[in-house]
C-alpha cells in the first residue's frame, strides 16, 4: 500500500506540473495566434488548453478505482476529438475568409511550446507507469511537441511563400494528429481490464 501511495503521489505532482504549464501555453499562444493571424498557433493553443483540462481529469482520477480511471481516459479522448472536429471547422473558414499569419511569430512561439512540451514529455516518461491516464497524458505531450515542429515549419515556408496556405495546412494536421490520438486513448481505455488482486483493500 505505501508503494502504491507514493506513485499515486509522484504521478500527482508529475500531472499538476504538466498541467500548470499546458494551461500557460494555452494563454501564450492564444494571444500569438490571435497577434500573427495563424490558424496552427490557435490551434495549438486550443489543443493545450484542451490537454489542461485533461491532465486536470486525470489528476482527479489518481488513486482512484479502475472503473473511475478508464472513465477518465475516455473523457480524454472524447475531448481531444472534440478539440479536432472545432479546429477543422475554424481552419475551413480562414480558408474561405482568408488569413494573413506573421511567420517568425509563428517560429518564436513554436520554439518555445516545443521546449516546454519536451518538459512535460520527459515528466511523464520518467513515470514508466502503464496507468492508463499516464498513458494518455503520454500521448497528448508527444502530439504537442509534434505539432510545434509543423508549425515551426509552416513559419518558415509563410514567411518565404508570403502566402498563407502552410499555416492552414498545419492547423487542419494538428487536428488530424489530435484526432489520431484521441482514438488511441479511447481504443487503449476500452481494451483495458481491471487488473486482478488478491483482495479489494487497495479499492
Amino acid at each position: 500500500m505505501s508503494g502504491s501511495h507514493d506513485t499515486d503521489q509522484v504521478q500527482r505532482r508529475t500531472l499538476l506540473v504538466v498541467l500548470g504549464l499546458n494551461a500557460l501555453l494555452f494563454v501564450g499562444l492564444g494571444v500569438g495566434g490571435l497577434a500573427a493571424d495563424s490558424s496552427a498557433l490557435l490551434a495549438n493553443a486550443v489543443d493545450n488548453g484542451s490537454d489542461a483540462a485533461v491532465y486536470l481529469i486525470s489528476f482527479l482520477a489518481v488513486g482512484r478505482a479502475f472503473a473511475w480511471k478508464r472513465g477518465a481516459a475516455r473523457a480524454s479522448g472524447v475531448m481531444l476529438l472534440i478539440f479536432a472536429a472545432g479546429v477543422l471547422i475554424d481552419t475551413g473558414r480562414r480558408w474561405l475568409v482568408g488569413t494573413e499569419p506573421v511567420g517568425w511569430t509563428m517560429m518564436g512561439l513554436a520554439v518555445v511550446a516545443a521546449v516546454i512540451n519536451l518538459i512535460c514529455l520527459q515528466l511523464i516518461r520518467s513515470q514508466s507507469s502503464d496507468d492508463v491516464n499516464m498513458k494518455a497524458a503520454e500521448t497528448f505531450s508527444f502530439n504537442d511537441f509534434a505539432s510545434n515542429g509543423g508549425i515551426l515549419v509552416a513559419g518558415g515556408l509563410v514567411m518565404w511563400l508570403n502566402q498563407a496556405w502552410p499555416d492552414l495546412v498545419v492547423g487542419a494536421l494538428v487536428a488530424a494528429i489530435a484526432v489520431k490520438g484521441g482514438i488511441d486513448i479511447l481504443k487503449d481505455a476500452n481494451a483495458r481490464r481491471e487488473p486482478s488482486t488478491s483482495t479489494g483493500a487497495d479499492q
